[in-house]
């Protein structure tokens, strides 16, 4: 159940804490969020298998916060704000909402839900979960990261505009 301590805000990132992992979701008002979801990503989250690193599929839903959370814990976690500018609320919004039923690409390392709730809030895909866990330069993390964030939403965006 969510805790009694956290009102989220729309355009505020939602930290769920699963077994082996954190979860990431955006929420965007009324008690909803849009994240990454999927038979695929709930699998490759869970297990983190050889097969998990390779690219998948994941699609992007808009569903009740007490649904994704479950039983788990859950806070508001904005924790990139002191380093990344977020977007106006209504940006991030509006990001968030083009790609919901839009499959996305998923991979663990680099296309994850935290990568994805990121580059809509900031434009840029980070997750600390991968961070921490990866092995090598610092520097070539962070820099595909990036890339692959910003691949993920930009794709996403992109035909959703090209739909019009």
């Amino acid at each position: 159940m969510g805790q009694d301590n956290c009102k989220p805000q729309p355009g505020d990132l939602i930290e769920i804490f699963r077994p082996l992992y954190q979860h990431w979701a955006l929420y965007v008002g009324n008690g909803y969020v849009i994240h990454v979801t999927g038979k695929a990503y709930e699998a490759s989250s869970i297990l983190l298998s050889s097969s998990s690193i390779r690219a998948t599929r994941a699609k992007v839903k808009k569903e009740l916060l007490k649904d994704v959370v479950g039983n788990h814990r859950w806070r508001v976690n904005n924790k990139y704000d002191s380093s990344c500018t977020p977007f106006p609320v209504k940006e991030i919004i509006r990001r968030a909402e083009l790609c919901i039923d839009r499959e996305v690409p998923y991979n663990v390392l680099n296309s994850n839900c935290e990568h994805f709730v990121t580059m809509l809030r900031y434009g840029e895909g980070v997750s600390d979960q991968v961070s921490k866990a990866a092995t090598g330069s610092a520097a070539a993390a962070v820099g595909s990261i990036i890339l692959a964030g910003a691949a993920l939403v930009g794709m996403a965006l992109s035909e959703s505009t090209s739909r019009r």
